[in-house]
């Protein structure tokens, strides 16, 4: 693991997301799954997730939820120096997804896609955030995107009644003055059987695993984090993490000694959205006003790779 503290000053700015109007509840799941409601919400607190339509692709989403993020900071899509979209469901081999959405905004921004799976924002963030600590750019806009409704085996209980579709942005800025934002990945290859995917699907996935490396990997980054930058938990407004299980989440919260009223959960509404799970809580969070400008917010991802990440930074 390697972490970045960043002394300039870079902060949240706009946020926005956006999922496609197909509700899929736990009750219109097929009956050859072999499961029920019941079932999927006492093992992950997943009542519904929505679903994309076969020509609905990911820059699609990533743009609307990027228009979303734009609109809030007031900023206008020429204004955008550089477009990073993290997705492990890109459009096409290349051109990548970034450089689709480019085109949708109109604007004349750099682009490139980042692969890291549900870890993919987080470590999306950190090279935005750093990228403008080091003065190569001056406004960012990081997005999460993900359609993995087209890589499931939908016969598959393990898998199909996990993952949802959606995006999630936010727009990166210098904000001098700011709480120095932090960030730490890290990934670990020899787990990489555990969660899988070919670039067509279907997705594979040893869950009991994935559960427990989920769980040790959040309580090791959140008392990483309190630990290098001297915080308690008070001064933290916010710990939004990887939707991917409600278990998964509340054992975490206890294995880190923390209430859970202080920890964003959405997963119920939205299922498992991968890369756009972080983003799409964010958004929601501001929303609510459980964030507010100038709070903390603590955001860790977790997923396939292995791959972990987490991002200290404030809202403006």
């Amino acid at each position: 693991m390697r972490s970045n503290r960043d002394h300039n000053g870079v902060g949240i700015t706009g946020t926005g997301f956006y999922v496609p109007p197909f509700v899929l509840t736990n009750f219109d799941l097929p009956e050859a799954l072999e499961t029920s409601d019941e079932w999927i919400r006492q093992r992950t607190g997943i009542r519904q997730r929505y679903i994309a339509d076969e020509s609905t692709n990911t820059s699609e989403l990533a743009a609307i939820a990027a228009t979303k993020a734009l609109k809030q900071a007031r900023l206008s899509p020429k204004e955008v120096d550089l477009i990073i979209v993290a997705t492990s469901t890109p459009d096409n081999a290349f051109p990548s997804t970034a450089a689709l959405v480019q085109q949708k905004l109109a604007c004349h921004a750099a682009a490139f896609d980042l692969s890291a799976a549900c870890s993919g924002f987080v470590y999306a963030l950190s090279v935005g955030s750093q990228l403008i600590r080091s003065g190569a750019y001056k406004t960012v806009l990081v997005i999460g995107a993900d359609v993995f409704s087209k890589i499931l085996n939908w016969n598959d209980r393990n898998t199909a009644v996990l993952f949802g579709d959606g995006a999630g942005a936010v727009v990166l800025q210098s904000l001098p003055g700011s709480f120095p934002c932090y960030s730490l990945l890290g990934a670990d290859g020899s787990g990489s059987e555990l969660l899988k995917s070919p670039v067509t699907g279907p997705v594979t996935m040893n869950g009991r695993e994935v559960f427990k490396f989920g769980v040790r990997i959040f309580d090791a980054l959140l008392r990483k984090v309190l630990d290098d930058l001297s915080l308690s938990i008070d001064d933290i407004a916010l710990i939004i993490p990887h939707q991917a299980n409600i278990r998964m989440i509340e054992k975490a919260a206890e294995s880190a000694n923390i209430s859970l009223d202080k920890v964003f959960v959405n997963v119920e509404k939205y299922g498992n959205t991968s890369a756009a799970s972080i983003p799409i809580a964010l958004a929601e969070a501001i929303e609510q006003n459980r964030v507010r400008s100038g709070d903390i917010v603590v955001l860790i991802g977790f997923g396939a790779g292995l791959t972990w990440g987490v991002q200290v930074i404030q809202v403006a």
